[in-house]
């Protein structure tokens, strides 16, 4: 039986990625939040970027999709009623995205 040659593979560790990671932007009335503090039951108090402290909920169906911590930056959905005291969480940001967001212009409040 004849052993097939050697194939030395790229090295991941020292490669830069290349191409630009996909951001999810605001949509219609969406807002992009940073957690002030967790109030439990998957509530935390965000403030949003039209400068409006809200309280706002994961919704059941996100629930364990992501972990939310103090200082993190959130995409907020305000609801219809008390919009301007309430809203859902819809997705966390990563800390790179976060310098996509301010190179594309968006304004994230600071804490």
């Amino acid at each position: 039986m004849q052993r097939k040659p050697f194939r030395k593979r790229p090295s991941v560790r020292g490669e830069v990625p290349t191409e630009e990671r996909r951001v999810m932007l605001p949509r219609d009335n969406e807002l992009i939040g940073v957690v002030i503090n967790a109030l439990g039951a998957s509530k935390f108090r965000v403030l949003c970027s039209d400068h409006n402290e809200r309280i706002c909920a994961i919704p059941g169906r996100l629930k364990r999709q992501f972990w939310i911590k103090e200082g993190d930056m959130v995409l907020v959905k305000p609801w219809v009623v008390q919009g301007n005291e309430r809203g859902d969480v819809v997705y966390r940001y990563s800390i790179m995205d976060k310098e996509s967001l301010k190179a594309k212009g968006f304004e994230i409040p600071a804490v």
